[in-house]
């Protein structure tokens, strides 16, 4: 454990923002637990990784760190950081050493989001493309966010971030989970990533669990208090 209370860094996923974590922000803050909401850019797994890797290196002290869907990816290659003192997985993945999202994904039935992806193009380096993916909206409320307001699953399919198609196929260099202690939220109504996936890795790592009946992907979004009770348990058992 930690001498001092660590501070909380909540890694957003794809087709969402930082702004996801607003309810779950407000719940530790006013606990008094330090928060910092990371821009993830969405890249790809190796950069990704490193981006998050470098703004953990310059906190001071313990560090938690907490990962929605495709962020629970990368905190587990960041979170061989010395300081981090624990992880979080919020309905994400949770990858083994050398495995890639795709690997683990396909080991179970394709979730609905698969079918509901549309692609796009961005610049790159050399005056290269490569290719990005984000929700059809009109499908966004039923497989990402199907209990939020349907004006508020509007709004969030408006505002969604791309993924770089490269992060499917990218495996993780690391398992942080192997040596840190870690908790993890399966979303049980989950349509962007099959629930089982969840269960199958919080298993795979040892993880404290907690299941949440009825509970979408936007589970940052609907259940902000049960997101932060989670992360809270965490906070007290590495302080």
């Amino acid at each position: 454990m930690s001498p001092t209370p660590p501070t909380v860094v909540l890694v957003h996923g794809a087709f969402a923002d930082a702004a996801g974590w607003l309810g779950v922000m407000d719940e530790l803050q006013r606990g008094g637990i330090a928060v910092l909401a990371v821009a993830n850019p969405l890249r790809g797994l190796t950069s990704d990784a490193a981006y998050l890797a470098s703004v953990v290196s310059q906190i001071d002290g313990p560090v938690v760190l907490v990962g929605h869907s495709y962020g629970g990816a990368l905190i587990t290659v960041a979170g061989t950081a010395d300081h981090v003192v624990g992880l979080v997985y919020i309905a994400a993945y949770v990858l083994e050493e050398g495995e890639s999202l795709s690997e683990l994904q396909d080991r179970f039935p394709a979730p609905p989001l698969l079918r509901s992806l549309e692609r796009w193009t961005y610049p790159t380096e050399g005056g290269k493309t490569a290719t990005e993916v984000s929700i059809v909206p009109a499908a966004y409320p039923s497989v990402f966010a199907a209990d939020v307001s349907p004006s508020l699953a509007r709004v969030l399919a408006a505002s969604q971030r791309p993924l770089a198609s490269a992060a499917f196929t990218e495996a993780a260099s690391a398992a942080a989970w192997r040596t840190k202690p870690c908790w993890a939220l399966v979303a049980e109504a989950d349509q962007a990533i099959n629930p089982d996936v969840e269960r199958f890795g919080a298993r795979r790592a040892g993880a404290t669990t907690v299941e949440l009946e009825g509970a979408s992907h936007a589970v940052t979004v609907s259940r902000p208090s049960a997101v932060a009770d989670l992360i809270c348990e965490a906070v007290r058992a590495t302080s």
